[in-house]
C-alpha cells in the first residue's frame, strides 16, 4: 500500500510530517506534473505528495495537467490517492470549515479530452456509476470526525454530497450559483472530477475530502467571494488537513481492499491490442498494461 495526497489551496507542502523524505521529479507521456512529487513516511506507511497548483500556486486550475500528475503517482506504486481540496458551498447546510466527503461529481468543464488516458489509438470505458473508493471516503470520514473532536472545532463533517467542477478560474456568478442549487448541487470546485475519472482509469483507489472556505455567491452573507474570506478559512483547515492526513496513515490496515477499485480498469480497453501501437502501449503501460 501506498498513500497519495494532493494538496489543493492552502495546502503546498508535507515535509514536516513525513520521515524519510525525498523528492522525485518525474516526466510522463503527458507532460509535466504539477510540482517535484513528495515521497517519505508517515507512520509506518509509504506517502506520495504532491501540491496540486505547485509550490507557490503557480497554476490555474485550467492549467492543470492532470493526467501527468496521476501518471506520476501511479508511476510510482500509489494505490490511494486522497484529495484535500478546498470548495465552496451550495447548500446552507456546508458550512465554512466544515468538511465534506464527496460520492458524486458532475462536471462542468470543457476538458474531457484532456481528462481521460484514452484515445489517440486506444479506445475503452470505464463504469463510473460510483465514483469514489467506500473504504478510504469511510476512513476519511472517521479521520475528520475525530480530528474535528479532538480539537473542539465547532465546524461538522458530512458525509456524501455532490461536487460540481466548474471551469473557472473566476467564481460563479449569482445565476450560475442560484442554478446549481437547483439541480441539487452540493460543493463546487475546479478540480476533482478528472482527477477522480484518471484514477478509475489506473485502478487506483480516490476519494475527495473537500474542505468550505466559502458559501459561494448565492448565499445573503456571501454577496461576493473576497480572498480575503478564503484565505482565512484556509488557513483555518489546513491545520486540521495536516492532522487528518496522519490519522488516515495511522489506520492504514483499515484499507483492506474491499472495493472494486483495483480492478477497474482490467476490462476497460476495447481496442484489439494488436493494432494498438507500440509506443502507445509503451506510454500507457503503468496505467493498462501492467502485471
Amino acid at each position: 500500500m501506498k498513500i497519495g495526497f494532493i494538496g489543493g489551496s492552502g495546502l503546498y507542502e508535507l515535509e514536516s510530517e513525513l520521515t524519510e523524505v525525498h523528492k522525485k521529479k518525474i516526466s510522463t507521456p503527458f507532460g509535466e506534473p504539477s510540482d517535484e512529487l513528495v515521497c517519505g513516511v508517515m507512520h509506518g506507511v509509504d506517502v506520495v505528495f504532491l501540491p496540486r497548483h505547485g509550490r507557490g500556486h503557480k497554476l490555474l486550475p485550467g492549467e492543470l495537467n492532470h493526467r501527468a500528475n496521476i501518471y506520476a503517482m501511479k508511476s510510482l506504486g500509489v494505490t490511494h490517492i486522497l484529495s484535500l481540496s478546498a470548495c465552496g458551498s451550495l447548500q446552507e447546510k456546508y458550512k465554512p470549515r466544515d468538511i465534506v466527503i464527496i460520492d458524486q461529481y458532475v462536471d462542468r468543464t470543457k476538458r474531457s479530452a484532456d481528462h481521460t488516458f484514452f484515445g489517440n489509438g486506444i479506445a475503452g470505458h470505464i463504469e463510473f456509476a460510483e465514483p469514489v473508493c467506500p473504504e478510504l471516503s469511510q476512513l476519511a470520514y472517521e479521520a475528520s470526525e475525530t480530528v474535528l473532536s479532538e480539537n473542539k472545532s465547532e465546524a461538522d463533517v458530512h458525509m456524501g454530497g455532490t461536487y460540481l467542477n466548474m471551469e473557472g478560474p473566476a467564481f460563479s456568478t449569482r445565476a450560475e450559483s442560484n442554478l446549481y442549487r437547483s439541480w441539487g448541487m452540493d460543493i463546487i470546485g475546479m478540480t476533482n472530477m478528472a482527477e477522480a475519472k484518471l484514477a478509475r482509469e489506473a485502478a487506483i483507489c480516490y476519494s475527495t475530502l473537500a474542505m468550505v472556505t466559502d458559501y459561494d455567491c448565492w448565499h445573503p452573507s456571501h454577496e461576493s467571494v473576497t480572498l480575503d474570506m478564503i484565505i482565512g478559512n484556509l488557513n483555518a483547515n489546513t491545520g486540521n488537513a495536516k492532522q487528518i492526513t496522519k490519522l488516515i496513515c495511522k489506520r492504514a490496515s483499515e484499507l483492506v481492499g474491499n472495493c472494486k477499485c483495483a480492478n477497474s480498469a482490467k476490462f476497460a480497453v476495447i481496442t484489439d491490442q494488436n493494432v494498438i501501437p507500440e509506443q502507445i502501449k509503451k506510454d500507457l503501460a503503468p496505467i493498462f498494461f501492467s502485471e
